[in-house]
């Protein structure tokens, strides 16, 4: 265990020179490496805390699980794979869903657990089996057009944000893209949490927008908003297609990191599944709200060239602190609806769009029409929100979606095998 939290030191652990990096086994001097923590921190917030606002989970305890699941996550992975572990975007819909059934944020939590250990299993599975099966069973296709719907199926509730107060979402949206284009680097980045602090400020004065009563009610110190899951399996098929999503998410990531420090994880991916998976469960049966490796923090090593699993702990460190700290929650939770409603116009749609660009960089060939027929439908389902419930089970869009493109895709690939009117080597039916 010493051996796991020692890091060579980077030359004189001061300077860098053009092009030199910091391997994940190294690390700068503690104040410089603290530094760079507190970037990560910065970096992941302004999507992380949206997840909790948006949902109505405490943004504290979500705070608080993202640290321990990081640590976990580093812990897991023996130090080898540098990573944050933030709030997933996938969990908004299925929680607003359950929310919106009056079923309370305890069954949203079940859900969350559940998904976390399905996570988990699946982390094992490819740990032992390989990963080749997730190719098969979700080719790009299908990878594509469920991380898709997972955005587009939340448009209505942007609406309804956007509405209450349609100049600060204008505010907080203009705010968001200007930042992204007029500053590079580090501060290019955090346009999303640039936008929201523009928007609040802007908030501020417009009358009614902005409650800040509950502010000073809070301590200064103290323990997140912890509560148990309330066990509800009716609510499942809206979390298990999440399951998915944070595959993709994670193997994605393994290998982003992997281009960036020419090093091979391929044997990191089954550990990396089962580490957001269990850091996802705690979070489910404590309060928080499930999490994800962020692409924000691979961002920071792209801008810093620091690879270092040390200021991964720290960023935990400091993330862990601020958790601890009630009023900074309550600061969080008075961020009006006007403000939500514009930056989420933004990133519920960067959701979708990160699934077309899987097809795009998988080149999808959507001449064949099997790949145009199962996207297309799916595609529909998730935006025009089909909903049904049989038996007491409820299924939403994105639940139908995920089900339809996996049995319609399979099951008219084999069908058309079978009669010749596919090829069975098809390179362009992904």
């Amino acid at each position: 265990m010493s051996n796991l939290f020692t890091w060579k030191l980077h030359g004189d652990g001061k300077t860098l020179r053009p092009g030199e990096v910091v391997e994940p086994d190294e690390r700068l001097t503690w104040t410089r490496t603290a530094g760079i923590g507190a970037q990560h921190v910065i970096a992941m917030f302004g999507a992380t805390f949206l997840v909790p606002i948006l949902t109505g989970f405490d943004p504290s305890t979500t705070l608080f699980f993202t640290a321990m699941s990081t640590a976990l996550f580093l812990l897991i992975n023996k130090n080898v794979l540098p990573s944050y572990l933030g709030s997933s975007f996938g969990f908004i819909a299925p929680i607003t869903a359950v929310t919106a059934a009056h079923k309370g944020l305890p069954v949203a939590s079940f859900g969350i657990l559940v998904t976390g250990l399905l996570l988990a299993l699946v982390g094992v599975l490819v740990h032992y089996a390989g990963s080749k099966w997730i190719d098969i069973i979700m080719p790009p296709v299908i990878n594509g057009a469920i991380v898709a719907i997972i955005g587009f199926n939340l448009a209505p509730s942007v609406w309804t944000n956007f509405k209450a107060a349609p100049d600060t979402a204008l505010v907080t949206l203009l705010a968001v893209l200007l930042v992204a284009v007029l500053f590079r680097g580090l501060l290019g980045r955090l346009n999303i949490l640039i936008g929201v602090i523009i928007g609040y400020a802007y908030a501020c004065f417009r009358p009614g927008q902005v409650d800040f009563s509950e502010i000073g009610k809070a301590a200064w110190i103290g323990f997140p908003d912890f509560h148990l899951p309330q066990a509800d399996f009716s609510i499942l098929p809206m979390f298990i297609p999440v399951v998915l999503v944070l595959v993709a998410e994670n193997v994605g990531h393994v290998k982003s990191v992997a281009q960036m420090t020419g090093r091979n994880y391929d044997d990191q991916i089954g550990t990396a599944l089962m580490a957001d998976g269990i850091g996802t469960a705690i979070a489910g049966f404590g309060g928080g709200s499930g999490t994800t490796t962020y692409g924000e923090n691979i961002g920071v090593m792209a801008a810093t060239k620091v690879y270092s699993t040390a200021a991964y702990w720290c960023a935990a460190g400091f993330a862990l602190l601020l958790s601890l700290c009630p009023k900074f929650g309550a600061i969080i939770n008075t961020i009006p609806a006007g403000v939500l409603g514009g930056v989420t116009t933004l990133l519920y749609g960067m959701i979708g769009m990160i699934g077309i660009r899987i097809w795009v960089e998988n080149k999808v060939n959507f001449d064949k029409p099997l790949n145009i027929m199962v996207a297309a439908i799916t595609m529909i389902i998730a935006i025009g929100q089909f909903a049904f419930t049989i038996g007491g089970i409820s299924f939403n869009g994105i639940a139908i979606g995920t089900i339809v493109i996996l049995v319609a895709y399979h099951g008219l690939k084999a069908i058309g095998k079978a009669t010749g009117t596919i090829e069975k080597d098809d390179p362009d039916i992904l």
